[in-house]
């Protein structure tokens, strides 16, 4: 089944070097992985490091060297290596990368990584090309959000599983069309009641204060451990990125890598965005998930309590 997902989603083949980038906390997941990819291809290798202490810490000189040389890279993770320029770099250089932070043995078998990503890849793409299009985002809930930023001269990127494309990359499970709205232009109010990045699910709602294009104030649950987490890192802050869950078979788990997929949900990030079409620099990538919101493109509504309602 597992080689069979990896057939479908990066297409490898017999004489390419496919490259898994695990670390310490990740030997049984790599270890299916491995194996998986050897039905495929003739040459894998794989390379342990230890756990980042956070997301988009970049890892040790010689694994992003390794990524750059390689075909296929498949990096089953604790902390994630998406938005990290050795992932930027490696595939300028050519090749496809597959992310999955945090992914678990269960998630190999249950869940997002089991959709059909034929239907997955059609409803992302069309979200992407909407936020590519469109020169303003809006986004409410019942719970308080409202919330606004600027999409003017940024592209729409489809993560829908399907990483055959020479220089291609996106995460496993797979199912988001996301966007870096324009550095500045985010204000109103968010607030996260799904899950957040190193917290996991939400007991609480989270509520930000957003002001051009930054996080002023947190309150609600977890807010002193989100205002630590912003406060330790130079540009955590930023908004970063407005994603929209594609995959329904995602749910909601409390890992955000399987969480930012459920369909019916958005979420917005906040931190790096600087390998993805935004311009800020940031050590770390914080998501938040929204459940059940409404969401607008230029004035035009695409979301009704998390339900899409465009053709």
């Amino acid at each position: 089944m597992l080689s069979n997902i990896l057939k479908a989603c990066l297409n490898i083949r017999k004489k390419e070097i496919v490259l898994i980038v695990t670390d310490d906390n990740k030997l049984e997941v790599a270890a299916e992985i491995e194996s998986a990819a050897r039905q495929l291809s003739g040459e894998v290798l794989i390379v342990k490091m230890k756990p980042r202490s956070h997301h988009a810490e970049e890892p040790p000189s010689a694994v992003a060297q390794a990524m750059k040389n390689s075909d296929v890279v498949i990096a089953p993770t604790t902390m994630s290596l998406t938005h990290t320029d050795a992932r930027k770099k490696a595939c300028e250089a050519g090749a496809r990368v597959a992310t999955m932070p945090g992914i678990t043995m269960e998630m190999l078998r249950e869940g997002a990584l089991l959709a059909d990503y034929n239907i997955v890849k059609k409803r992302t793409d069309k979200i992407a090309r909407l936020l590519t299009k469109a020169r303003e985002i809006r986004i409410k809930t019942s719970l308080g959000s409202d919330f606004k930023a600027s999409l003017r001269g940024r592209k729409g990127i489809a993560d829908s599983g399907i990483i055959v494309k020479k220089g291609a990359f996106g995460n496993l499970p797979a199912g988001e069309a996301f966007i870096a709205p324009v550095e500045g232009s985010s204000s109103g109010v968010l607030v996260f009641d799904g899950s957040l990045s190193s917290i996991g699910v939400l007991k609480e709602p989270l509520k930000l204060q957003i002001k051009k294009g930054k996080v002023v104030s947190c309150e609600g649950g977890d807010a002193e451990k989100m205002m630590q987490m912003l406060k330790k890192y130079k540009n955590a802050s930023n908004v970063a990125e407005i994603g929209i869950g594609t995959n329904e078979k995602a749910r909601l788990t409390g890992n955000v890598l399987e969480d930012e997929k459920v369909f019916g949900t958005a979420h917005v990030a906040l931190g790096d965005n600087h390998t993805f079409g935004g311009k800020t620099k940031a050590e770390i990538h914080i998501d938040g998930i929204i459940k059940k919101p409404d969401v607008w493109l230029d004035g035009r509504q695409i979301m009704l309590e998390g339900e899409l309602i465009i053709h």
